[in-house]
């Protein structure tokens, strides 16, 4: 049930931005943000459940377990506009979505 809850909030992540495990985790009144890491890494509906927009709270790009791994997220998250360097997104605070 609470990855239903995850996957519904990140579905509202419009492309072009990112949310972090934290800020997903919060929305929900949770401190569980492993636990939405784990709803990421269990995710079977990507890119309808994006997902590859799921980044750490640093800004790094943090893991993604879909086919390619971090370099696919990277490839995803720049085919929507989404500036990235050493494995950090420029202008994060621009990109942030927050609820």
């Amino acid at each position: 049930m609470f990855y239903e809850k995850v996957y519904e909030k990140l579905r509202k992540v419009p492309s072009g931005r990112v949310v972090t495990y934290k800020i997903l985790a919060e929305v929900l009144n949770s401190k569980a943000y492993r636990a939405v890491g784990s709803a990421m890494r269990k995710n079977k509906n990507a890119p309808v459940i994006p997902c590859h927009r799921v980044v750490k709270s640093s800004g790094e790009i943090g893991n993604f377990s879909g086919e390619g791994g971090v370099k696919a997220k990277i490839k995803m998250l720049e085919k929507e506009g989404i500036k990235i360097k050493n494995n950090r997104i420029i202008d994060f605070e621009k990109v942030l979505f927050k609820f």
